[in-house]
């Protein structure tokens, strides 16, 4: 890795750094949104390093869909006991189980829209004024829309044309009763920039994001894992194959890519020649066109 690259990573760990301390300035009970995969697990090593050798000031907290691949779970786990972090847990079966949010049916099932009515009730149930998470502009439209602290009203929605100016990295984080912020701190991160920050900090991951072989299937051009949670078509065929995942999310709406890719060296040399995104193959960001910004206006992450 060249020094010019060394430089740039430091510059966008220093910012990173500066978001959140300015989130535990400003903000009274905040928490993480950690789900396993690499951008939140980038998130909580960069809180790490903020606020050491104390504590990270804030929880983590996951919110489960009960569709998760195991060895997420699994490194979740691992990976709080290793920060030494508080981990709550909210489950989307609860909000099905209490009747908050109704189960999807069909071949396109998915709980990941729900996980917006499990948030949003966890928010209210924790008086959460803030939570912090690890999207990041390059990633999709919607996304490209959002301020580092990203105002939420007292019904947890987004409204993009009521953004808060943020000149000279100034933030402004005051707000009315009931309302809250989303508080992405590598949002001017790439893909790139997080496996090479990745590569340069040496920070685990779950084997997820490394090739391996798994039972999957095609559907509309995406590789899916046959886990038992989609349903489907007769002529939909499981078969092993090698392959990796870009993204890690819900099991219902995460494709996966075959891959030969099992080192991090190898994983950033084919992300330097992809001409998909990562996203390419969530099928949630394709149920319309303007799929994420409608999840993200009515309380997603």
């Amino acid at each position: 890795m060249s020094k010019h690259q060394l430089t740039h990573l430091k510059e966008l760990e220093s910012e990173a750094i500066y978001v959140l301390r300015e989130v535990a300035a400003q903000f009274e009970k905040p928490a993480l949104l950690f789900s396993g995969g690499k951008d939140s697990i980038v998130v909580s090593y960069l809180a790490k390093k903020a606020f050491w050798p104390a504590k990270i000031p804030f929880v983590l907290m996951h919110i489960d869909t009960g569709h998760n691949f195991k060895e997420a779970l699994d490194y979740r786990d691992m990976w709080v006991e290793k920060l030494g972090v508080k981990l709550i847990v909210k489950l989307v079966q609860d909000s099905i189980d209490k009747g908050r949010a109704k189960e999807e049916k069909g071949i396109n099932a998915s709980r990941n829209v729900l996980q917006t009515v499990t948030l949003l009730d966890a928010i209210e149930e924790l008086k959460l004024d803030c939570c912090i998470g690890g999207a990041r502009r390059d990633e999709e439209k919607a996304r490209a829309k959002e301020r580092f602290f990203s105002h939420r009203d007292d019904f947890g929605q987004w409204d993009p044309k009521n953004q808060r100016p943020e000149l000279w990295n100034l933030f402004n984080g005051r707000k009315n009763q009931g309302e809250n912020f989303r508080v992405f701190p590598i949002s001017n991160w790439t893909e790139m920039d997080v496996w090479q920050y990745i590569y340069a900090e040496q920070i685990e991951l779950p084997s997820l994001y490394f090739s391996h072989k798994r039972k999957v299937f095609v559907r509309d051009g995406v590789l899916y894992a046959d886990e038992g949670v989609i349903i489907k078509k007769p002529t939909e065929i499981t078969e092993e194959r090698i392959v990796r995942f870009r993204t890690v999310g819900d099991i219902s709406c995460t494709g996966a890519v075959e891959s030969t890719a099992s080192t991090l060296e190898e994983i950033i040399e084919e992300v330097a020649v992809t001409r998909t995104t990562e996203r390419g193959t969530r099928i949630d960001d394709k149920r319309s066109e303007a799929a994420m910004e409608d999840r993200k206006k009515s309380g997603y992450f």
